[in-house]
């Protein structure tokens, strides 16, 4: 079985405004082999760019300690000047952990990669997070504490002596902070004032940590140890602060969204705008920088909805642009969730071939001497037609005027048709892949009794596979039936045929892939697994039958 495990990295490079400076750092990651780089977000006012990248452990371990030998070379600390907190050349690097991996084994991984930053390279080493080798060195902020400037009086404290390397000042290349950690969202909001006091006030506001309690006098308010007291800011697991950006003219809060179950990106925004309007300030958008997860925008696409009083059973794509428009992320610059959403910038667009043409390629594609894709795959798109009218009625009854009360029955409808009908579109193709492994398998060798015995086998599986693929076409499309049925009995009225037209799509792919189970369970050899896909099918088969029965009679009585 191959290694599935998968890391992400994100070094912040203390240099956003030489891009041959940059392209040196990202040229010696994209050279690793086992890794790709997904995004390069420079930032001239910080004098930073953050790097993205992913791929296995060992090859992005590899990827990081090139770039941050490369940084060490070509970034010239002592000449440093930026908005953004730093202490060295690559002044933080951590690794995240995006699949078949854990947080314990991403922070061994992110050990391995500072001793051999500490061993070969002149750059002391701090950890910090999940990889921190004490509690109070856990806070990137608490590390970083008097920056690049303070870091020789640092260094000469044996209280601050680094984890890795040794503990001598390099002007050059300063430090670096390595360490492991859930996905992290950095994410600014854009304030209509130049003043970094009035940012920092909405930052306080936000932020976890929130401000020191002062009396009225002005003077800080201390607890019975003389710590200070604090009154904490409204977002759980956010860190920010105010800084003025020239190169915008504007003044911005910078927020880190350490975890964005505790607090989703929408609720931070919303969160910065109830302060700034407290304040007399307005929110006018925001920035993202560097990548987040697709779930992120979606989320905050749905937020935004439901405060609409609108359906949020539509097109993924729609409510990204939903979300986009909502948190005003292109207001200092085209925001393309292609280049900015991990899911969008992984996927494999070679898996799903089909399903990318227009309608006029696939019919053409289909029509064509190839028998591949055919009836399987044409039954998964009919489905799928089927359930979207099924849905395109569940968001029309949804803005129906009169039925207000009625907003959320309908926007879960939409959101369950959407659902099934992206997994359909999906098994469009997959269909066609099935196809393609028994093609592959009878193309196999046979010359030697090893052979045949590898060839029956793969024959074998990929039987099974061509079996089970409009099996599951014959499930999900069947689960479209009830939505259909709603909609002919709740929905708009006006829209009862559309109802109508999407049983007998759906009853038609669900004929359609129960003729592919049975052509392709024909012969099959092993007897007991054709008996249950067979009976399953003649079940399913049935059902849709009735239940397409049902919904006609509700439309035939409706259209008079």
């Amino acid at each position: 079985m191959s290694d599935q495990r998968l890391i992400e990295c994100v070094p912040n490079f203390s240099e956003g405004r030489d891009p041959e400076i940059i392209r040196q750092i990202t040229s010696v990651i994209e050279e690793v082999e086992g890794v790709r780089l997904l995004d390069t977000d420079p930032g001239k006012a910080t004098n930073r760019t953050v790097v993205t990248f992913v791929g296995h452990p060992d090859a992005v371990i590899e990827a990081a300690f090139r770039a941050i030998k490369k940084a060490s070379e070509v970034i010239d600390m002592s000449q440093h000047k930026g908005e953004h907190p730093r202490m060295g050349a690559t002044d933080v690097c951590p690794l995240i952990p995006i699949a078949g991996i854990t947080m314990a084994e991403t922070a061994a991984y992110a050990h391995k990669l500072a001793e051999r930053v500490g061993r070969e390279l002149p750059v002391p080493v701090y950890m910090y997070e999940e990889a921190a080798t004490r509690p109070e060195r856990k806070n990137l902020a608490t590390i970083r504490a008097g920056e690049y400037e303070g870091l020789a009086k640092k260094l000469g404290d044996p209280e601050w002596k680094p984890d890795y390397g040794a503990p001598v000042f390099n002007p050059r290349s300063g430090a670096t902070v390595i360490g492991a950690r859930d996905f992290l969202v950095a994410y600014n909001v854009n304030l209509n004032t130049t003043s970094v006091r009035r940012a920092n006030s909405v930052a306080f506001d936000v932020r976890e940590n929130g401000r020191v309690k002062t009396g009225p006098d002005g003077k800080n308010i201390l607890d019975a140890s003389g710590e200070p007291l604090r009154i904490p800011g409204a977002c759980k697991s956010v860190k920010a602060i105010g800084w003025y950006i020239e190169e915008y003219g504007i003044a911005q809060i910078s927020m880190n969204l350490t975890n964005i179950h505790d607090t989703p990106l929408h609720v931070a925004f919303d969160e910065c705008c109830k302060s700034a309007d407290r304040r007399g300030l307005r929110v006018t958008g925001s920035e993202l920088v560097g990548l987040v997860p697709k779930g992120v925008l979606v989320d905050a696409g749905k937020y935004f909805l439901k405060k609409q009083k609108r359906s949020t059973g539509i097109a993924e794509a729609e409510i990204i642009r939903i979300a986009i428009r909502s948190l005003g992320l292109d207001e200092l610059g085209p925001f393309d969730p292609k280049k900015k959403v991990i899911e969008y910038l992984l996927e494999d667009h070679s898996s799903h071939p089909l399903i990318a043409m227009n309608l006029t390629a696939f019919a053409d594609e289909t029509a064509s001497e190839s028998p591949a894709p055919g009836g399987g795959s044409i039954s998964a798109y009919v489905g799928a037609l089927g359930t979207a009218l099924g849905t395109m009625v569940a968001n029309l009854s949804a803005h129906k005027q009169g039925w207000d009360d009625r907003i959320d029955y309908f926007s879960d409808m939409a959101d369950k048709g959407q659902a099934l009908k992206d997994s359909l579109m999906a098994l469009v193709d997959a269909d066609t892949r099935a196809f393609n492994r028994i093609m592959e398998a009878l193309r196999l060798p046979k010359a030697t009794d090893e052979e045949k015995s590898a060839r029956k086998k793969a024959m074998h599986e990929a039987t099974k596979g061509a079996i089970e693929v409009p099996l599951t076409v014959m499930k999900t499309a069947l689960e479209a039936m009830p939505l259909l049925k709603e909609m002919a009995e709740k929905g708009n009225p006006n829209s009862i045929s559309d109802a109508g037209v999407g049983a007998l799509c759906v009853r038609t792919a669900i004929e359609g892939a129960a003729l592919n189970v049975r052509i392709n369970c024909s012969g099959f050899e092993d007897k007991e697994f054709v008996y249950d896909a067979t009976a399953q099918a003649h079940d399913m088969l049935s059902r849709a039958r009735q239940e397409e029965k049902e919904i006609l009679d509700i439309v035939d009585k409706a259209i008079v």
